[in-house]
């Protein structure tokens, strides 16, 4: 909890600290089409995986730093995880993710934007229909997609995020997220 307290303090400071006209924040949403990647086996016994559906929304700010490059953070709260099934059980894993993305936006034109970055992610929640709580409760992953913006303030973005560490403690998964978003910047 002192992560994520400490991290929000540090995305607002951060964006006070800048003048405005070099900076906007607004808010986004849309919609989450998670998967995980990796072998799922629990107790020696295969799964098969699918994706689910779920959201993300939360706060967005882009820094302009040239004419054509920005770099924008974002806290987000993301919903990730899969559907797991053989011929005797079917149970859904989401797990619910406090998650830093700091996208790198190349503009392309005055409105279409190549963006790329880091994001770190906590686990805030684990909801499963099974009695197995074994979720890491920090994930590093990398997203890459495009934006554009359709005034100066509404916007809309499609994302893919691979994580790059386990999301599971037994099991060798990690979350694969395609994220596709709407916002607007004040």
């Amino acid at each position: 909890m002192k992560k994520i307290l400490l991290a929000a303090v540090l995305f607002i400071a951060a964006s006070t600290a800048v003048q405005a006209q070099f900076l906007q924040i607004g808010v986004k949403g849309g919609v989450n089409f998670a998967s995980q990647t990796g072998d799922a086996y629990m107790q020696d016994v295969a799964f098969d995986k699918d994706g689910i559906t779920s959201f993300h929304a939360g706060l967005v700010a882009e820094l302009k730093l040239l004419d054509r490059f920005s770099v924008q953070p974002e806290l987000l709260y993301s919903t990730q995880g899969a559907t797991y099934k053989n011929a005797v059980q079917e149970f859904k894993n989401e797990l619910g993710y406090l998650s830093i993305p700091v996208m790198a936006k190349f503009y392309l034109t005055d409105s279409f934007s190549l963006e790329v970055g880091p994001q770190a992610s906590f686990l805030l929640s684990e909801k499963n229909n099974f009695d197995v709580k074994d979720a890491e409760t920090f994930e590093f992953g990398l997203n890459a997609g495009l934006g554009f913006k359709i005034t100066k303030n509404l916007f809309i973005q499609g994302r893919y995020g691979l994580g790059l560490t386990e999301a599971s403690k037994n099991a060798d998964v990690k979350n694969s997220t395609v994220q596709l978003s709407a916002g607007f910047l004040f």
